[in-house]
């Protein structure tokens, strides 16, 4: 009969491995694409900078797109958390337009921290992408978050719709030329964004 705590400590040991390989791929691919570039990077490159064979790399990913798209897909995720942080402590639209874009500027600060102390040439990810299913997500719940802070106030009747897609596109465009300039400089970049949505809306309103 077989052990079965054997059998578990078996089984939460290769989980555990398969999850440390996926991460060091992904690690490596950022630090790849950094240096060289998305387009540039082939899937020997991202190989080259891990401890695995290429065997292993293929049992995680077919493709440096699909590499790339797991990156996307696991910022967009952890960004979420701190969007979710920013919905809990905010009352207003004001504080939540100016709290969410503090967010977003500091997290993709920090994502891509190393590649900017490093000098690289390319960013790892310039921001999330806004063409995958997680981001889709966020873009509603931001949409929802907008429709809440606005209920019963003086800008009930603005169009939700674009607000919330004038204010993702600001964050993404902001973001890449922020991301370009030394020192980064979040803060700037989040009072020139909110004033820049707080102000276009009221005069929305007046209209």
């Amino acid at each position: 009969m077989a052990d079965i705590g054997t059998d578990t400590h078996a089984g939460g040991k290769r989980a555990s491995t398969k999850a440390a390989n996926r991460r060091a791929i992904l690690t490596a691919a950022r630090r790849v694409f950094a240096l060289i570039g998305y387009e540039a990077t082939t899937v020997r490159d991202i190989i080259r900078e891990t401890d695995l064979a290429s065997g292993t790399f293929y049992n995680y990913f077919k493709s440096k797109e699909e590499v790339f798209q797991a990156i996307a897909e696991d910022s967009t995720q952890r960004f979420r958390a701190h969007l979710s942080d920013v919905r809990a402590r905010t009352t207003s639209l004001e504080d939540y337009i100016e709290h969410a874009f503090r967010a977003y500027f500091s997290f993709i600060a920090h994502e891509n921290e190393e590649a900017i102390k490093a000098g690289a040439p390319h960013l790892a990810l310039m921001g999330v992408r806004v063409d995958t299913p997680e981001m889709l997500a966020v873009a509603e719940e931001i949409r929802a978050d907008l429709e809440l802070a606005l209920s019963g106030g003086a800008a009930a009747g603005l169009d939700l719709e674009y607000l919330t897609a004038a204010a993702i596109g600001i964050a993404r465009e902001m973001g890449d030329y922020m991301l370009q300039r030394r020192p980064v400089d979040v803060e700037g970049a989040t009072r020139f964004a909110s004033s820049l949505v707080l102000a276009g809306s009221k005069a929305m309103v007046r209209r």
